[in-house]
């Protein structure tokens, strides 16, 4: 299972992790809009550190993974940094029981890992559901330029003291799709190292289908930023990272 060993260290590995970007632009995001947004659901929270930095500033926030090893480490970390957040165990193509939120994000390219069409769109109806009419849903995904010129075909490594990795990035049988097989040695307490492997299958979409899935869920699109600017017109032909800002329209 993705993320189960991984979560042990997964926070060393994304130490460089653009967090208070993530974070900047979602208050941008939520200034702009000139709602009032208290109630934020993090989708795929991983270990909380966005959905953390959000309740720190004062949001009411539930985070949102399909890993239990991801959320015990976001549920010690919260409490570390003093803030109550709701956890939640779940996988987003089955998501409920959440609702009334003034916004949902789903960031680090989360939404990667919905590899069909079909279950995109139960995530983006499950997500729906989750918002009070006008509620705003930010999320990112790798465009296809990044996953063609830079992760697929591609092989990325790093040595450690205590942790090593090999990272091979394969691409599928569709546009867009990669498949992901990581081999992973971690040093114990006695200094010998444990192998273990990981295997991720992700895939992302032209902007049109999520506009088209976006759209046939109940939402409107409010803006699409490339590689964490709010200004219009960001997209290029090398943005690495797309950012979609859509409303739900009333009556979904």
């Amino acid at each position: 299972m993705a993320y189960r060993q991984m979560a042990n260290f997964y926070d060393q590995l994304m130490d460089d992790a653009p967090y208070d970007k993530w974070l900047e632009l979602t208050i941008d995001v939520f200034q702009q809009s000139g709602k009032t947004i208290r109630y934020v659901a993090d989708l795929g929270c991983g270990t909380g550190r966005i959905t953390t930095g959000l309740a720190k500033l004062g949001y009411n926030m539930t985070g949102v993974d399909s890993s239990e090893e991801m959320l015990s480490y976001a549920q010690q970390h919260a409490i570390s940094e003093g803030t109550e957040i709701l956890w939640i165990h779940q996988d987003l193509r089955e998501l409920e029981g959440i609702n009334g939120m003034d916004a949902v994000i789903s960031y680090c390219d989360v939404i990667n890992y919905i590899t069909t069409e079909k279950e995109l769109r139960t995530v983006f109806r499950h997500t729906a559901k989750v918002l009070q009419a006008g509620g705003l849903f930010l999320f990112d995904v790798h465009s296809l330029y990044h996953v063609q010129n830079d992760l697929a075909n591609m092989t990325f490594s790093e040595v450690d003291e205590d942790v090593s990795y090999i990272w091979f990035c394969t691409p599928g049988e569709v546009e867009g799709e990669m498949h992901h097989d990581l081999t992973f040695f971690v040093a114990d307490a006695n200094d010998k190292y444990i192998r273990f492997d990981e295997y991720h299958h992700q895939r992302t979409f032209p902007i049109d289908v999520y506009k088209k899935l976006l759209h046939e869920a109940g939402f409107e699109i409010r803006n699409i930023y490339g590689d964490f600017s709010v200004k219009q017109d960001s997209i290029e032909e090398n943005t690495e990272r797309i950012f979609f800002i859509a409303e739900k329209r009333a009556g979904k």
